[in-house]
């Protein structure tokens, strides 16, 4: 039920996106969005002095991820001048590494100037990963704009959405997608929330549709199931969207808001939570739903929803499904949870040894469950009914943290830390 159709699924959006390397790592958590990886030579075992190609020096902050364009990583930055707060002159960088030795092709200042609002002080003004379709890449800084360039370093064009206040200042993170020629950010915030497509050649506005939301931090996916391709964001109340024009497919209220991680999809279901101060909410959707398919009052289930929950959820770190397991990682003390993906049943809960917070998301490769925790550990789990601990793998680093997720393309991983990035190959 999980793989071949899965499968399937990836062949389809390899197909879609013939501009790129079959396995080019072009958006937050890789082709899929949902840290499946499709790479088939990279290395299992790496550390401080082993299997590292070169690591780079990137300037300023931003807890972005890479993404990856043939042999061209490309990477966001916000470089201030003095403390980092909105009375500090900052630089936007969009940067673009030389995959094969880590050296600088080109850097571009996006914009400069004051940051129009505060973040908080875990954030960074560049917590955005960027987008590619193979051939253009897009950054996105939150409210300082919206900038599209070549993979030469062209500006093609830049946008301002606008500014508007997010809650207790605590900044913005949600990351741009691509699909089928438009460009696609969830503006949710405390003043004027919105969902809003943008033309890739242009920056033209296509559709827009304002959303009853306060600020969520989470991106919005493309949801490739087995039945069609769905623009998904996560909220208060999750909604599906039809993306050539946004007209909404489905809705269900969540139990939470305030979203910090994002959906994870496969050709089957649809996993989507948060857990914070508020409290804990999850649920799984099936491919096909239509309408309001929210939940009544003492209902766990209906025709659409497979499952839900409210003893557990993602928190920080986005869910990653694999062989019909769910992996949830915690932001803090290495806590993880696995959860039978069919009946919502938890598996188990344990403690990962000498793990710190969990903040990056986890990835999938040859079967087995990468988990990088803040300090630059990486868990390597077996999926199965408990937890079967591999191998760890460890970057140190002082006074360094590893929020961003990370990378994979062609052999090489891609990982970053506070003001480092880090290429890992067998080679």
């Amino acid at each position: 039920m999980f793989g071949r159709k899965t499968g399937l699924v990836f062949l389809t959006i390899a197909a879609t996106c013939s501009e790129s390397h079959a396995y080019d790592w072009w958006q937050f958590r890789g082709p899929g969005a949902n840290g499946i990886v499709q790479e088939l030579k990279l290395p299992e075992v790496w550390g401080a002095d082993s299997n590292i190609r070169w690591k780079a020096t990137v300037p300023g902050e931003g807890w972005s991820a890479p993404i990856v364009v043939g042999k061209k990583v490309f990477v966001t930055s916000a470089v201030s001048s003095g403390q980092k707060n909105k009375n500090s002159d900052h630089v936007w960088k969009v940067l673009c590494l030389d995959g094969e030795s880590g050296k600088v092709l080109w850097s571009q200042d996006a914009i400069q100037g004051k940051p129009r609002l505060g973040t908080h002080r875990d954030n960074t003004y560049a917590s955005e990963t960027p987008v590619t379709n193979g051939s253009k890449i897009v950054a996105y800084f939150g409210m300082m704009g919206v900038f599209c360039y070549d993979l030469d370093g062209k500006e093609l064009w830049k946008k301002d959405l606008g500014n508007y206040q997010m809650k207790n200042e605590w900044g913005t993170s949600s990351s741009p997608i691509i699909h089928n020629g438009l460009v696609f950010l969830q503006a949710d915030n405390e003043q004027k929330s919105f969902l809003v497509a943008l033309d890739l050649a242009t920056g033209n506005e296509v559709w827009r549709k304002d959303r009853d939301e306060n600020s969520n931090w989470g991106s919005p996916i493309i949801w490739t199931n087995g039945l069609r391709s769905e623009l998904v964001t996560a909220g208060k109340t999750i909604r599906s969207y039809k993306p050539e024009d946004g007209t909404l497919l489905w809705q269900a209220t969540s139990s939470v808001g305030g979203f910090s991680s994002t959906p994870s999809g496969n050709s089957d279901l649809l996993v989507v939570g948060h857990q914070g101060r508020d409290g804990a909410g999850m649920m799984v959707v099936k491919a096909g739903a239509s309408g309001d398919i929210s939940l009544k009052d003492n209902e766990k289930s209906n025709s659409h929803i497979l499952w839900s929950t409210k003893e557990f959820a993602p928190q920080r770190s986005s869910p990653l499904v694999i062989d019909g397991q769910i992996f949830l990682l915690g932001s803090r003390n290495g806590a993880l949870i696995c959860v039978d993906a069919k009946t919502g049943t938890k598996l188990y809960q344990d403690r990962l040894p000498d793990a710190g917070a969990f903040w990056a998301s986890p990835w999938s490769y040859k079967g087995l469950v990468y988990c990088p925790d803040e300090n630059g550990n990486t868990f390597v789990l077996k999926p199965g009914p408990k937890m079967e601990l591999v191998r760890i793998n460890k970057l140190p680093e002082e006074n360094a943290r590893y929020w961003a997720s990370a990378a994979a393309s062609d052999g090489m991983l891609f990982i970053r830390s506070t003001n480092t990035l880090y290429a890992i190959s067998a080679k």
